[in-house]
């Protein structure tokens, strides 16, 4: 892969990639209806862009590290990171070769950035990356290589970040950033988050497809948004989308996906492409 070479300017994309293995076994994250609608979205990855990309840069809510690090490993296992389920989900595969050329590339793009990086030759995809790319690339026939988050989470940093990045979009990468938009584990079945859900995700909704300035502004202010703490205890699945806002630029974004999970809100989002068509709502 000759990453200097000039391709159509790919899109930047912030996906909600559900519980665990849900696609691949019996899951309980949600009803048939709801899981249908999010695979069939995940499954239109593959199609955001006319031109089909050199490569897949993926930023999931499963990684953080002291400083950002990246995947360069030419073949990648995956993480089975997590527990619980049925042996099936232990023997799921996704070959997709990584891309040691792209990880240097990564490093170099951050370093002229400021950033300290780091690499790790052993790690493998974590489900954050393989569950939903197994359903947009199930021939795993795009090399793809993963970034860490940051430890300290620090929202500011990681639109920055991604600004770092966005030169690989004229070079025929994908930049996807994989987390959930709520993510209160604790709340998941009780039907008095519905309204959380519902204020957080309308805020997140306007703050994520406004102009830069007014997006990254509400973006590193997340945490005044209504119910700010009740839907992301933690951020980690809130910090793909500062990455892939960063690595936006001045391409807005628009709502890909609007759904729910478990009767809970939960959305995604496509900057610099037609997104694809948006889900009923339930």
């Amino acid at each position: 892969m000759e990453l200097a070479q000039k391709s159509a300017k790919m899109p930047v994309l912030y996906v909600p990639h559900g519980g665990g293995p849900w696609p691949f076994v019996d899951s309980p994250f949600g009803s048939s209806i709801e899981l249908s609608a999010l695979a069939s979205h995940l499954r239109a990855i593959a199609t955001v862009s006319a031109e089909r990309p050199r490569a897949l840069l993926v930023v999931s809510a499963h990684w953080e590290e002291p400083v950002a690090t990246v995947m360069s490993s030419a073949a990648p296992p995956l993480l089975f990171d997590y527990f619980g389920f049925p042996p099936s989900a232990y023997e799921l595969t996704w070959p997709a070769s990584g891309n040691p050329a792209l990880a240097s590339r990564v490093r170099s793009l951050l370093t002229a950035n400021g950033f300290a990086s780091s690499e790790d030759p052993h790690r493998g995809f974590d489900h954050g990356v393989f569950v939903p790319l197994k359903l947009a690339f199930p021939d795993a026939d795009v090399p793809t290589v993963q970034l860490s988050l940051v430890r300290g989470l620090d929202p500011s940093l990681h639109i920055a970040l991604g600004a770092a990045l966005a030169p690989l979009r004229d070079e025929g990468v994908l930049i996807v950033g994989s987390g959930m938009t709520f993510h209160n584990t604790n709340a998941l079945s009780s039907p008095r988050s519905r309204p959380v859900a519902e204020a957080f995700d309308a805020w997140l909704r306007d703050a994520a497809t406004a102009a830069r300035g007014d997006r990254d502004h509400q973006l590193e202010h997340w945490t005044e948004a209504p119910f700010a703490r009740l839907a992301h205890p933690r951020e980690e699945h809130l910090l793909p989308l500062m990455v892939a806002a960063g690595a936006a630029g001045e391409d807005r974004a628009r709502t890909a996906f609007e759904g729910t999970l478990m009767g809970l809100r939960i959305s995604g989002y496509a900057f610099g492409a037609a997104a694809p068509e948006a889900t009923p709502e339930f």
